[in-house]
Parts: C-alpha cells; sequence; structure tokens
C-alpha cells in the first residue's frame, strides 16, 4: 500500500471518527440531567490505525494490503476509547449511544461482565458511522472502547509490559498482572461506594 492509497482509505474513517467523537461529548455533557453531579466521561482519546499497522493486520489474516481488503476485513480502522469514572457511567453511555437511530451496531463484546483470561476488562462496541459526501451515503466502522480509569490503566501497562516486549518470563508475568487486575478491580468497586448517582 503506497502512502498515496493509505491517505485515500482513512479519510472516510477520519470523518466517522470524528462524527462519532463529537456525538460522545454532547452525550457526555447531557446524559445526566443533575447539572451539580460531574460527567460519565473523564477524557475520550482517538486514533486512526497507521499504515504499518493495518498490513501487519491484512497479513495476520491472510489477506493482501489492498484498499479493498482493509475495508471489507478490518473493523478498527478508527478507534476511540471512553474513559470513564464508574462502571454505571460505561453501561448508562452505551446504551444511550446503542439508540440513536443513524447508528449500526456491528459487534458488541462485555468484557466487563465476562474479562479475558488475562484480566482484561472492557466494552466494546463497533458502530457504523453515516459519513455523506456530496452525492452519496456510506457507513464506516469504528470501534470504541468503554473502560473506567482502572481498566484503562491496567490495560495500557499490560500492553506495554507483556504485549509489545515479548519478555522471557512471559508465564509469570501473566500471572501477576492477572493478580493486578483483581486488585484494581477490588479497588475500583470501593471508589463505586463514592459515586454521587447511588446516594
Amino acid at each position: 500500500m503506497t502512502n498515496e492509497q493509505y491517505y485515500d482509505l482513512i479519510q472516510p474513517y477520519e470523518d466517522a471518527r470524528r462524527i462519532l467523537g463529537t456525538r460522545l461529548e454532547v452525550l457526555g455533557h447531557s446524559l445526566y440531567h443533575d447539572k451539580e453531579a460531574y460527567g460519565p466521561i473523564h477524557n475520550i482519546q482517538s486514533r486512526i490505525k497507521e499504515r504499518v499497522s493495518i498490513e501487519e493486520k491484512l497479513e495476520r489474516l491472510g489477506c493482501s494490503d489492498s484498499i479493498s481488503d482493509a475495508r471489507d476485513f478490518l473493523q478498527d480502522i478508527a478507534g476511540i476509547r471512553v474513559i470513564c469514572y464508574f462502571v454505571e457511567d460505561i453501561y448508562n453511555l452505551s446504551s444511550i449511544l446503542k439508540k440513536q437511530q443513524d447508528l449500526v451496531i456491528i459487534k458488541e463484546k462485555d468484557y466487563i461482565c465476562a474479562p479475558k483470561k488475562n484480566g482484561y476488562r472492557s466494552y466494546h462496541l463497533v458502530l457504523g458511522v453515516p459519513v455523506y459526501c456530496i452525492d452519496a451515503m456510506e457507513y464506516f466502522p469504528v470501534e470504541v472502547q468503554f473502560r473506567t480509569m482502572a481498566m484503562d490503566f491496567w490495560a495500557s501497562m499490560e500492553h506495554r509490559v507483556c504485549y509489545k516486549k515479548q519478555p522471557e518470563n512471559r508465564e509469570r508475568l501473566q500471572r501477576e498482572f492477572e493478580r493486578y487486575a483483581g486488585v484494581l478491580r477490588g479497588i475500583e468497586e470501593e471508589f463505586e461506594g463514592y459515586n454521587e448517582r447511588k446516594k
């Protein structure tokens, strides 16, 4: 894939990411009617997959690095991560988002209710976002990951320490990170007691 092909590929995904990002910001400050209470969102991060990452993922899937294969087989070219204060915020926000009539739910995975074996917890949605051009409209997928701050801290550290480095002591690290996940979950549950919407 040339640089020119890559930039042609990502443009509508970038548009979809911006559209959905704005939608999430609006929902964040309008979800709860109590103006005295904090909103559900701590921060929002977003990205477009780099060309090398797209090519590597297509290779792992046994596909060519063509624009058509990228569009057909990848649903995470555009990604948004929403960091919330409480687990309740994640479910409230995602529930409202799924009711938006112009969005299409492509995939949904709840790793909060059913964490991965390594301890990973998050709530994933892939949404089809309508992108309007001069004479047409097309849906483009955007992957949204909802996490609390504790979930994001764990996932960021696990990615940094275990995933990228390919350490020799990988099995020991995996056991330790499973334990860390339990510790952080316990802390998170204690902080839930400070959720003003539960008082």
